[in-house]
């Protein structure tokens, strides 16, 4: 299996950190105190910056085309800030802005839904397209939520929470092709 080579931008003398087969796009922007779980994969005009806290993504975690990953700075009022942590086997759709959060694990983030500062999703979540999850509010384990601001919809049925595990074994799948593409030259 191919290694991937992109390295990411250094702020402060920090580097990103990739665990063992991960693959980001070349068009992706990765800046700083940022860390990747092993067999984790970013893709086409991502931008994560890490520069004023960290941002931790888990294990198999896939994070798709053009969304955007950030922080909050710490302060006098915040000495720790809003970093941004994601979880295991999760799924961020599409152009997704996830903000200062936390994200659990076995979660699946809609195409264009914003998490804000200090929100936590718990494990095995769907969040609708388009929703929006505002600033410090939680989203309970097991549950879809959909909306602008997001309300509780349903509980998952067990087909959409075994989804959530095949979402991520995929994109595992998929970022694997493009490794070994990538070594082909």
């Amino acid at each position: 299996m191919a290694v991937n080579t992109y390295v990411g931008r250094p702020y402060k003398g920090i580097y990103p950190s990739f665990g063992a087969q991960c693959y980001v796009d070349p068009s992706a922007v990765i800046v700083g105190d940022v860390t990747l779980g092993d067999d984790s994969s970013i893709w086409p005009l991502v931008a994560a910056r890490g520069d004023v806290n960290h941002i931790r993504v888990g294990a198999r975690t896939n994070i798709q085309d053009g969304s955007v990953l950030h922080v909050t700075r710490t302060g006098p009022d915040d000495p720790h800030g809003y970093p941004l942590l994601i979880g295991d086997d999760v799924t961020v759709g599409h152009h997704c802005m996830l903000h200062g959060c936390v994200i659990g694990n076995r979660i699946l983030v809609g195409m264009s839904a914003v998490v804000m500062d200090g929100a936590v999703v718990e494990d095995d979540v769907i969040i609708g397209a388009g929703s929006l999850v505002p600033p410090g509010k939680r989203l309970e384990s097991g549950y879809l939520y959909v909306g602008s601001p997001v309300k509780k919809a349903r509980p998952l049925n067990e087909q959409e929470r075994a989804f959530l595990q095949k979402s991520a074994e995929n994109y595992v799948y998929l970022k694997n092709e493009y490794l070994r593409e990538n070594a082909q030259g």
